[in-house]
């Protein structure tokens, strides 16, 4: 997000601010007041779903929003509580009348943070054509209209499509002690409910209202999801499983308090929902996404499609109909045929059943997986340079092309986001500037962690010296 003055911009994840930065009500409305334009210029009377996070008067806020967006004529739902993204996106996807969502949440940032999502008619992202006219509907002036909504119980409905997706009487059979945590995000109590009523017995942490998310960030990774790890050993539970702030992304943890990795919990998914449900098609991944992923793919039979960052990309491909999963660098899943967004409680709850029908612990289940695909470390660096440095390397990143990186010749180079530089043995450095900030971020994977930083080295020495 960026904010100069009173001038609001949408990045790929919508708008974020601080409350003491600009996200207030006036803001809000005024965002409010662009989107109720112009969707009752595009479909006058169409409804609109509106949900809400547990932070710092999203409520309110949501309440605000959608009664601005009702005085053009619109019909509006609130959520009766606060709830995951996915929720809003899904009840949305499901009504024939609806014209788009808005979820006032800024997803896994810091308690300081608010934001708004806005989802067009399918659950999915708004097109960048979409916000382009929203960003400038957007009037300096808050409005003074305000129409009638409704609240109603947009969770309920939305878990029972959930649960009909899954083998309810393997789950039961099993009854796996399940560590649930929602990071005191819009997932509490949810989550949980879902998987009780799947069958397990849920041990729920970080459940109660806390507006400063008790010191956390609500993002399902180390260090954050260390209570869970912890709560995973002491409860002698099956698993742990972590929501991200509003829901869209998940971590799972072993019956040993480990947190997998994407690289393991995505290819883990990915075959439940070939060998168990049948599914088949396309896997769409970020080129930062890693090599695992790929692997587990041409194993199942799945073809692999690779697309720049960004979930919009992702999105694009899920229009196609045989996609079979669409898969972020960070281990957000969207599976098209639930909902073209990411979807965490899906992905617990996939996690969850398939524990139940294998048997077995989740730590051998790993130890399987990477006997058939292999071990891959994985990270990223990210370089703060000033603002004319970053931009000369910008001006001649598309033309280097080197012969070689910590000594190692690359089969392939490509410059479709960045710079993406593949070796032999399927280990990989991608270089990318960011388009919001001066950050180059390097993102590197390798069979191990010291070929892995060797390579991290050689692409940020590659950016210091590449111009």
């Amino acid at each position: 997000m960026d904010r100069r003055g009173d001038i609001i911009r949408f990045g790929n994840d919508g708008w974020r601010a601080r409350f003491d930065d600009g996200f207030d009500a006036d803001s809000v409305a005024r965002v409010a007041d662009a989107l109720g334009l112009l969707w009752a210029d595009d479909a006058p009377g169409a409804t609109v779903y509106v949900g809400y996070d547990t932070r710092h008067d999203s409520v309110e806020l949501a309440r605000l929003a959608a009664g601005v967006i009702a005085s053009y004529g619109l019909v509006v739902r609130v959520s009766d509580a606060p709830c995951p993204t996915p929720v809003v996106a899904w009840a949305c996807a499901n009504d024939p009348a609806a014209v788009g969502s808005v979820v006032i949440t800024a997803s896994e940032l810091s308690c300081e943070y608010g934001g708004l999502l806005v989802r067009g008619a399918d659950g999915g992202p708004a097109t960048r054509d979409f916000i382009d006219a929203l960003e400038r509907a957007i009037s300096l002036t808050p409005p003074s209209g305000r129409g009638a909504f409704e609240e109603s119980d947009l969770v309920s409905p939305y878990l029972e499509a959930l649960l009909a997706r899954v083998d309810r009487g393997a789950i039961s059979s099993a009854r796996p002690r399940v560590v649930v945590d929602a990071m005191y995000g819009a997932a509490s109590g949810h989550l949980a409910r879902l998987l009780t009523e799947a069958g397990c017995d849920a041990v729920e942490i970080h459940v109660e209202q806390r507006e400063d998310f008790g010191g956390i960030h609500p993002d399902p990774r180390d260090p954050w999801a260390d209570a869970c790890e912890q709560a995973v050993v002491a409860h002698g539970a099956q698993l742990g499983v972590l929501l991200d702030g509003d829901g869209d992304r998940a971590g799972v943890v072993d019956e040993r308090g480990v947190l997998l990795p994407a690289r393991v919990l995505v290819p883990m998914v990915l075959g439940d929902l070939v060998m168990a449900h049948g599914s088949r098609g396309r896997v769409v991944t970020t080129l930062t996404c890693s090599a695992c992923i790929d692997r587990e793919a041409e194993r199942l039979g799945c073809e692999v499609t690779r697309v720049p960052v960004g979930f919009s990309r992702i999105y694009r491909e899920t229009l196609e109909s045989d996609v079979v999963m669409g898969v972020e660098e960070y281990g957000g899943v969207c599976v098209p045929d639930h909902l073209r967004e990411r979807d965490g409680l899906l992905v617990c709850l996939l996690a969850v059943e398939m524990l139940a029908r294998s048997g077995k612990t989740l730590s051998s289940m790993v130890s399987e997986l990477e006997g058939a695909i292999g071990s891959m470390s994985y990270a990223r660096r990210d370089l703060r340079l000033e603002s004319a440095t970053s931009q000369a390397f910008r001006n001649v990143l598309p033309g280097l092309n080197p012969g070689a990186l910590a000594g190692r010749e690359p089969v392939e180079v490509s410059h479709a986001d960045g710079l993406k530089v593949q070796f032999e043995d399927d280990s990989w450095v991608l270089v990318r500037p960011s388009r919001t900030s001066s950050v180059v971020r390097v993102y590197a994977e390798a069979a191990t962690a010291r070929d892995r930083d060797e390579l991290l080295s050689a692409a940020c020495g590659l950016v210091r010296s590449g111009f």
